[in-house]
């Protein structure tokens, strides 16, 4: 059965400048970290992909070690994605974490980086990726060779633009201190852990990528599902992630009474706005304007489209703000 994008695809959704770059991103980006490939197979990817690009996100995030076993989400995705219109699409991937045995296969080597971007290309059918990342900061290989490593993709036309992923804020500035004193692609985007349960970033981080023109798109918006309704009152539904993947200890460690108090009382606040609290959360993000898009995962298209609803109400209030702060400090 073929797809045909919904016309109303631009209709409604906000496209942001990603730094000081040409790129715009939707405010809400879609990936396939623990999802498609994963737990959830190729019928709610493709339902979720071709649902969430009707809603006008264009973004669409991986890395090589996505799915099960790694890498399927690159397999299961890329055959959907050929059924799109690919120059529509920001189509991102990421190396950084264990692949295969022996010396080559983690890390920021050069010698990693490009092969791992080669299989990726090669999983997904595709013929370049628009955001290639390192996925994680390797004290272990120079950064210029990292970095040094990205550019060598995008002068091969493997890539449009390179990123890094939960860098701090200091390997972050010299990331781009080196990028430019050798006249290499620029880092344009970043891709940290930020949430209202995580915001370490916004000592360390943000200013860096306000000071240098960078993007940043939080993974993990809604804190593995914590910042929604379905754990609210301690209740584990028999589908989520924590009864399918992370088991009792998961819930013990995430979910104690104290926390979900906090976490009652923020839902109280995102009643009197008019929004779910995954909504509420989304929206808190997309406050800074550092803050290209927000990295969800979805593992229905009803999720989807909570999510997406979230644009309509951006705007807070200092109080509303303050009552945030106080439940959950930077």
């Amino acid at each position: 059965m073929s797809y045909t994008p919904a016309d109303t695809r631009y209709d409604s959704m906000t496209y942001r400048r990603c730094g000081n770059s040409g790129l715009k991103l939707p405010l809400i980006s879609l990936g396939a970290w623990e999802t498609f490939g994963g737990y959830r197979g190729e019928d709610v990817a493709r339902e979720c992909l071709f649902g969430a690009f009707d809603l006008g996100i264009t973004h669409f995030d991986l890395a090589n070690n996505y799915g099960s076993p790694a890498g399927n989400a690159e397999i299961v995705c890329g055959k959907i994605i050929k059924e799109m219109p690919r120059d529509e699409l920001i189509i991102s991937s990421k190396a950084g974490y264990y692949m295969w045995p022996g010396p080559y296969g983690d890390g920021g080597s050069r010698k990693y980086i490009i092969a791992s971007c080669d299989q990726s290309l090669k999983r997904m059918g595709l013929e370049y990726f628009d955001i290639f990342y390192s996925h994680r900061f390797d004290s272990e290989t120079p950064l210029e060779e990292t970095t040094g490593a990205l550019d060598t993709l995008v002068k091969q036309g493997k890539a449009i633009y390179t990123g890094i992923s939960s860098y701090s804020g200091a390997a972050t500035n010299e990331a781009v201190g080196i990028n430019r004193a050798r006249g290499w692609a620029p880092v344009t985007i970043h891709q940290p852990y930020y949430n209202i349960l995580g915001r370490g970033i916004e000592r360390d981080l943000v200013p860096q990528a306000r000071r240098h023109g960078i993007g940043i798109i939080p993974f993990c918006p809604l804190a593995s599902g914590i910042l929604t309704d379905k754990y609210l009152g301690g209740n584990i539904p028999a589908q989520s992630r924590a009864a399918e993947k992370w088991g009792e200890k998961w819930v013990a460690d995430n979910l104690s009474p104290e926390r979900l108090a906090k976490l009652e009382a923020l839902n109280a606040l995102a009643k009197e706005r008019g929004q779910t609290l995954a909504q509420m959360s989304l929206a808190w993000l997309l406050r800074l304007p550092e803050v290209t898009s927000a990295l969800i995962g979805a593992s229905s298209l009803p999720q989807i489209q909570e999510n997406v609803a979230a644009l309509q109400n951006l705007t807070f209030t200092e109080a509303e703000l303050s009552r945030i702060d106080e439940l959950f400090p930077a």
